[in-house]
């Protein structure tokens, strides 16, 4: 299951500001620079995440992003799915009104696509990940990673 670069970096855009959590709002060309990221890709990026209420802006010369809740509040599934739309691991599942996803082969013949179960379970498998995995953790294992890489030996 791919997920497309918008939510690559989304997250990518939330572990920075999460990284950066000092009250002072960051600018997107801050994190533009510091993740390597396409400055305008990330303006529409950080546009779905502040329709979520997962980030704030503040306008002006010092003005940028902030978390809008703590990092331990917001967990994966709710960025992903603001920037996604769904989660769905075939292009077959189709929405419903309902937030709940189901095969469109369902009604073929008046019997049920063979394959639902398992793409069930690994959609199933997929949201219980985000779900399970907040941004606090996310920002934990990126300073982590930053601390062993820079006391490897050169």
């Amino acid at each position: 299951m791919n997920f497309s670069a918008k939510s690559e970096y989304g997250v990518r855009l939330m572990v920075e500001l999460g990284r950066h959590d000092s009250g002072e709002p960051l600018a997107l060309k801050a994190i533009s620079e510091a993740e390597g990221l396409p400055l305008p890709y990330l303006e529409h990026v950080v546009a779905d995440l502040k329709r979520a209420g997962l980030v704030t802006a503040t306008r002006g010369a010092h003005g940028g992003y902030r978390l809008a809740r703590p990092a331990a509040d917001i967990a994966m599934d709710e960025v992903v799915l603001a920037l996604e739309g769904s989660i769905a691991p075939m292009e077959c599942f189709d929405n419903l009104p309902t937030e709940r996803v189901a095969c469109s082969h369902e009604d073929d013949s008046g019997r049920a696509c063979s394959t639902r179960l398992l793409w069930m379970r690994v959609q199933g498998g997929v949201i219980r990940a985000l779900q399970g995995t907040t941004l606090e953790e996310l920002v934990e294992f990126s300073f982590r990673h930053e601390r062993e890489g820079a006391a490897a030996p050169a």
